[in-house]
């Protein structure tokens, strides 16, 4: 007698689902589910702490001597690599998750459930698991202990960034490939143009420091060292060898906190002597030596920026830098203060003498020393920036742009017309243009 084939009634199938939602494997597939959940949450948390941590965070970090903190600076180094990593790992982790809860999910599409409601509740679960346990948890905690977390995670994100090298690479040419299509497609404003929208959106309620402050800060990115440094000729300094007593009067007569110290002549600098090292022997003999109270100098190229400058000085905690050119020879100080200046305008204290740098004889005509850098020039006149762009070269005097006009030391008395400027040299020497009067004429 032959077999009748197998068949269920319509009760037995939902339960033969459900024993399959039930099965070893469903809790297998479960098991992995929630493992791999673990890891995003780790990686996601990685993003948040490893883009949180502050500078000093990174500067402890520098300073530690323990296995992560190398890893961690490895990672820092290169971050649009490690940003590339972290979402190419969460992906893979976040798509296996899907596929596994299709697999874990499959015996409720037997059940006596409608296939698009079973479909609802599969993505409504996986989605609420993936957001909470995955994203929103780990990166709150991430983002109040960037430090632990990025301790814990830099092994593991070293690692996979290898593992992903080849997929990293190609997602980081790309997005650099689209960031140099976008920047070709945004506006390269100058700094004159920069200037000349502030004058028009300024409105009757911004005063006029208001406006000097703004116009400082619009110009700040766009100034070298050399356009701010004290000549080599205006630096008090002194030579390594004199006695004590008269470094004692040299200091009393000049009057600063910080003197540079040289041997034989001012392009082989020493070090910088703090007038606050000396208060303790102010009552030494002649043969104190003095020299070992020297700092180590600062030197920085002429061509450098001042808003890098800016940047050095807060980290080295130092106020003062030795400004040299292209062959080694020093061509002056920049100070702190002279690039706050830039920004704020002239500081002054109690202790500072105020020199004149400038006469105003009528509305148009001032008598200028030739040592008046253009840049303070234009702010005591109040013309453009750029007016002189076209001639004045390397000049970043008033005496070096006469020089650049005439190429020749003029004789006194001599008239130079540039626009509507003209110079009159009222004081020279064989070497140096000492002394100007301008004449400005109204714009037409």
């Amino acid at each position: 007698m032959e077999a009748s084939p197998e068949t269920f009634s319509p009760l037995e199938t939902p339960l033969l689902a459900l024993t399959d939602l039930l099965s070893a494997d469903t809790f297998l597939g479960i098991g992995a589910m929630l493992v791999l959940l673990f890891l995003s949450a780790m990686v996601s948390g990685s993003e948040i702490a490893f883009f949180s941590l502050t500078h000093s965070q990174i500067d402890q970090v520098r300073r530690g001597n323990k296995p992560h903190n190398k890893k961690i600076l490895a990672l820092m180094e290169r971050p649009n690599r490690l940003l590339a990593t972290i979402l190419i790992t969460n992906n893979v982790i976040n798509i296996a998750v899907i596929v596994l809860s299709t697999i874990v999910f499959r015996p409720l599409y037997q059940l006596e459930l409608h296939p698009i409601l079973a479909f609802i509740i599969q993505v409504a679960l996986v989605t609420f698991l993936i957001l909470l346990f995955a994203e929103v948890l780990p990166k709150v905690y991430a983002s109040r202990n960037p430090m632990r977390f990025s301790s814990i995670m830099a092994a593991p994100l070293l690692a996979l960034r290898k593992i992903f090298y080849p997929l990293s690479t190609l997602l980081v040419k790309t997005t650099h490939i689209i960031d140099k299509r976008m920047e070709k497609k945004r506006p390269n404003l100058s700094m004159h143009e920069l200037s000349h929208a502030l004058e028009i959106t300024t409105d009757d309620t911004t005063t006029e420091e208001d406006k000097k402050l703004l116009r400082g800060i619009v110009r700040f990115g766009n100034t070298f060292v050399r356009e701010i440094m004290k000549s080599r000729v205006d630096v008090v300094a002194v030579e390594y060898t004199t006695p004590f007593r008269q470094l004692i009067e040299i200091i009393q007569d000049a009057g600063y906190s910080r003197i540079p110290v040289y041997r034989d002549s001012f392009d082989n600098v020493e070090g910088v002597l703090y007038i606050k090292d000396l208060l303790p022997h102010l009552e030494k003999e002649d043969d104190f030596e003095w020299q070992k109270l020297l700092r180590k100098g600062f030197f920085v190229p002429e061509s450098k920026r001042i808003n890098d400058l800016l940047k050095e000085f807060q980290e080295k905690k130092i106020p003062l830098a030795i400004v040299v050119d292209e062959y080694g020879g020093t061509s002056g100080l920049v100070s702190l203060e002279d690039i706050l200046e830039e920004i704020v305008g002239e500081i002054n204290d109690e202790f500072d003498i105020e020199e004149a740098v400038y006469s105003k004889v009528d509305s148009n005509t001032y008598v200028f020393e030739g040592k008046t850098l253009l840049k303070d020039f234009c702010k005591i006149t109040g013309v453009d920036d750029s007016v002189f762009n076209e001639v004045k070269g390397e000049a970043d005097t008033l005496a070096g742009l006469i020089l650049e006009i005439k190429q020749e030391i003029p004789f006194k008395g001599a008239k130079i017309r540039y626009g509507r400027f003209e110079f009159e040299v009222e004081g020279v020497d064989k070497r140096r243009i000492k002394q100007l009067k301008v004449k400005i004429k109204e714009p037409q």
